[in-house]
């Protein structure tokens, strides 16, 4: 009898298991056909919890010429997701005593030039602190020189040999190059192609078999087509030959063999517990080797945890992974068709899991103003807005990325004046966003308007002092910036000294070094920020301010943080000792 009884009670346990993960795959589902429903996802996704495969589906089309579906076995290049698959293969190399992680470029690559190749380390290509100009930043490239079918040598020589932005370990700047030259020290080193490297050495022991290298032109069956939005309309991505993104955003894959490649991460069948130590350790803006490791975002602090994640971006097709290694949860999006905000849904899947509060999409306000500036002009189009705005709002998203991407869509059907309304407009309703700026900015520019570009280029630097875009397009204006060094006075730096609290949990801690002001968030490295006067401070790092806020007796209170069109309010809980 009390066998019996042992075993009814185990068969209820997985009943209810069941029941429970049953009813959470239609909550998921439910919200993701919402999404799709305001053209806010096509694609595929996959939703792991405790090792078991709760949901994975394809919504909208993979190819809108021929109405073929997305499904959860439609291929998808990845992007940049494939830097872990190359960071993978560059520790197995360094396991086998073939790379050395402070090795330099021209170790491995010796006809790269010796003047930068000398000082860059394999350590910084992998975690973005080599100082290499990004190839994908140079002027044109995506337009035109990505389409072309360049020899490797010829690629390395004049795309990835640039003069430094800055010395080498200085700071993150995320980088392409990088992942490129990589990928052809790992080819030098072993004599084998990348696509091979990839093959034998992390698909097969993964046992992907929907994954791999678009290495040349064969065709990859049941694969999705890359698609560019204009407003509520679609066109076909243009061609790219794949072999130019090289170890940086070649590979294509499936929602359900990057889960397969998620499981094999948890075991030593591609590396070792040594160099997944150090692949998942992070380093400067939080990032390790091909991984991004930070806190959940959008989690209480009573139930943050650790994640590794990477998006991935290329020619029509975005995607997001992310592991909770201590939950052991696994969520993929995939899409083909701009438009999805990820991070959103994989904060509404990962609530839904946790039982928390979640929220539906709102229909997209961009594409609706896009329509009305076809049928009736800019002027209907923005007193709709304001109209849409002050009635509508639970309805209509009106963020700032909204009114960004819809001027950027005006902008590639040249749409000048019309972009530069929307950037306006844009500015009105975000004007601490440094980002809105540097569009009006490239819209002006583009319109031939150089005076005014330069008039919110300028703006948007003053606003975000670590915007390179910024910088680097007032340099193509002819303009010189002259930074003039703010100091402050190491004991007015000594007063800030102490720790702040945002939320339960999550304290930044301030402390003064030899003139340097240094800030720690929890679980996350020390950064510096430097002064844009006496109180406000920025990170080159991330595009975030902090300002120290004192009280009528001059003592200091609180910091207040900027970014991402927030401002938050951390109080001062406990001063430094000395």
């Amino acid at each position: 009898m009390k066998k019996f009884s042992m075993l009814f009670f185990v068969c209820l346990s997985i009943l209810i298991s069941t029941i429970i993960a049953q009813n959470k795959s239609s909550q998921i589902d439910e919200l993701l056909q919402k999404y799709f429903e305001y053209n806010r996802l096509n694609g595929s996704v996959l939703v792991a919890d405790k090792g078991e495969v709760i949901l994975e589906k394809g919504y909208g089309t993979a190819n809108r010429e021929f109405n073929i579906p997305n499904s959860a076995d439609t291929k998808f290049r990845i992007g940049s997701i494939s830097k872990q698959f190359t960071a993978a293969i560059i520790l197995q190399l360094v396991e086998e005593g073939k790379i050395n992680l402070q090795g330099k470029i021209t170790d491995y690559l010796p006809e790269y030039r010796k003047d930068t190749g000398e000082k860059i380390t394999i350590h910084q290509l992998l975690n973005h602190t080599s100082g290499i100009i990004s190839y994908t930043n140079l002027p044109n490239v995506w337009a035109d020189s990505l389409r072309l079918p360049y020899e490797k040598d010829y690629f390395i020589e004049h795309f990835h040999s640039g003069d430094l932005e800055f010395e080498p370990g200085e700071k993150f700047v995320y980088n392409n190059t990088g992942y490129y030259l990589l990928a052809a020290i790992a080819e030098e080193v072993t004599g084998e192609s990348f696509g091979d490297l990839l093959q034998t050495r992390l698909l097969d022991k993964a046992g992907m078999t929907n994954s791999g290298s678009e290495d040349d032109e064969f065709v990859i069956s049941n694969a999705a087509s890359g698609y560019l939005k204009r407003g509520p309309k679609f066109q076909k991505d243009p061609y790219m030959y794949m072999l130019n993104v090289m170890g940086a955003g070649h590979m294509y894959s499936t929602v359900g063999d990057l889960y397969k490649w998620d499981r094999a991460l948890y075991t030593e069948k591609i590396l070792s517990a040594e160099m997944k130590e150090k692949m998942f350790t992070p380093e400067l803006s939080n990032y390790g080797y091909g991984w991004l490791i930070q806190n959940m975002p959008g989690r209480d602090s009573t139930d943050s945890t650790i994640i590794h994640t990477h998006t991935g971006g290329i020619n029509g097709f975005n995607t997001l992974e992310i592991r909770f290694p201590e939950e052991d949860r696994f969520i993929a999006v995939f899409t083909n068709t701009p438009g999805a905000s990820l991070l959103e849904i994989a904060l509404n899947i990962d609530k839904i899991l946790n039982d928390k509060e979640y929220t539906f999409p709102k229909k997209p306000i961009g594409d609706h103003i896009y329509t009305v500036i076809m049928e009736d002009g800019i002027e209907r189009a923005i007193e709709t807005y304001h109209l849409l705005k002050k009635e509508e709002i639970e309805l209509f998203d009106f963020s700032e990325p909204e009114l960004n991407t819809l001027g950027y869509s005006l902008l590639n059907e040249k749409m000048y004046d019309e972009a530069i309304e929307i950037f306006k407009l844009n500015i009105q309703e975000y004007p601490a966003s440094a980002n809105v700026y540097d569009s009006l900015g490239e819209a002006y520019m583009l319109k031939g308007e150089n005076d005014k570009a330069i008039e919110f280029y300028t703006k948007s630097i003053e606003i975000n002092p670590a915007n390179e875009n910024g910088k680097r397009m007032l340099k193509k204006l002819g303009v010189e910036l002259t930074e003039d060094e703010v100091t402050v006075d190491p004991v007015v730096l000594q007063s800030y000294a102490g720790e702040y609290k945002l939320v339960e949990g999550f304290v930044f801690t301030v402390r003064e070094e030899d003139g340097h002001l240094l800030v720690k968030a929890t679980n996350q490295a020390e950064f510096e920020v430097f002064p844009l006067n006496e109180t406000k401070f920025f990170y080159k790092v991330v595009d975030a301010q902090i300002e120290f806020n004192k009280n009528e007796e001059g003592v200091v209170e609180s910091l207040t943080l900027f970014q991402n069109n927030q401002v938050m309010r951390a109080e001062k809980i406990k001063l430094e000792n000395k």
